[in-house]
């Protein structure tokens, strides 16, 4: 296999601007059917990962390299999903303020070659993010923009939610949704250069 399609399972717009940073040459392949309903008792560590599997899987093809991701927000142990709507949002918010928490990041990688030759790494990247102290103004005006809707935990640190994070330890692109430096990583453990791609 001498150019392998580049194949991006998500179909998150974070993700493909990340993917996108290192090459314009890839697909996007939403992968359809997969229930990320956590099972009852299921550690977050294997939640993140069985998801992650799970929307890799659904979308890997021969001849393909497949990158898929799965991003959590924890706190307490407890996964703060996306918000069912702006109350739900604004409370995940609160209980973040003035604390710790770790964004899990999980990503895995297939390099298919046909012929039986397939190649898989899945790996876990933390990141620790304190919020500051956050007034009910404060989340009120964020939530206003709309931008909590979709992620999980109700924040994107690439847009307005930046001003909230007192401090990040480890990746910023892991909390955003794809850590680049452990992509690479994996993608060099199953043969590939992510650069080759590069336009």
């Amino acid at each position: 296999m001498s150019t392998p399609t580049l194949v991006l399972a998500s179909s998150s717009p974070r993700r493909r601007e990340l993917l996108g940073r290192l090459t314009d040459a890839f697909e996007v392949r939403v992968p359809e059917d997969v229930d990320e309903t956590p099972h009852e008792g299921e550690d977050p560590l294997d939640y993140v990962q069985r998801i992650a599997s799970a929307k890799g899987l659904a979308a890997a093809a021969a001849d393909t390299v497949t990158i898929a991701a799965d991003t959590i927000v924890v706190l307490d142990d407890e996964i703060l999903g996306k918000p069912r709507d702006r109350a739900d949002a604004a409370d995940m918010l609160r209980r973040l303020s003035g604390r710790t928490h770790q964004a899990i990041t999980a990503v895995w990688v297939s390099a298919d070659r046909g012929d039986d030759d397939v190649r898989r790494a899945l790996a876990v990247e933390r990141t620790e993010v304190r919020f500051a102290d956050l007034t009910e103004d404060r989340i009120a005006a964020y939530l206003a923009t709309g931008e909590a809707d979709d992620k999980a935990g109700s924040y994107g640190l690439q847009g307005a939610a930046a001003v909230f994070a007192d401090d990040v330890r480890g990746s910023v692109t892991n909390v955003i949704g794809l850590p680049l430096p452990l992509l690479d990583r994996l993608c060099r453990e199953v043969g590939v250069d992510l650069l080759a791609w590069r336009t």
